[in-house]
């Protein structure tokens, strides 16, 4: 690993704490309770996607959600450069996590076929 990738990584790891609490702070209920499952930074840094939970949001909460995320994330940079001490902090984009929904159909798929080779091993046995 590099020592840029090793910076990168720092920073991803700072932002998913500090996010957090930016977000905690605002009185939007729409997104201060929102959880910040991972923070993807480029390779220069100076853009971070921020990905969140949608488990408890409709597809209508989501939308808004973005659409005051948007609004705030100049708010939720200067509380980064502040918590900090940077003399800059990535540009944010907020995206839902689709990662969670992926693994649930996989694990799904998986006990679908476990209980179909169980249900054909029976048949063998008998």
């Amino acid at each position: 690993m590099t020592h840029e990738e090793i910076k990168r990584h720092r920073t991803e790891s700072v932002l998913k704490e500090i996010i957090p609490e930016a977000l905690g702070s605002l009185s939007d209920e729409r997104i201060n309770g929102l959880t910040v499952t991972d923070v993807v930074c480029s390779k220069g840094r100076s853009d971070a996607k921020v990905y969140l939970d949608k488990s408890f949001l409709t597809p209508k909460e989501q939308g808004e959600a973005l659409r005051q995320l948007r609004t705030v994330a100049g708010y939720i940079q200067n509380h980064c450069k502040q918590t900090e001490g940077w003399f800059k902090a990535p540009r944010f984009v907020f995206e839902f996590d689709e990662q969670p929904e992926h693994q649930n159909k996989m694990e799904d798929l998986f006990k679908q076929i476990a209980s179909r080779n169980k249900g054909e091993g029976n048949s063998d046995e008998s």
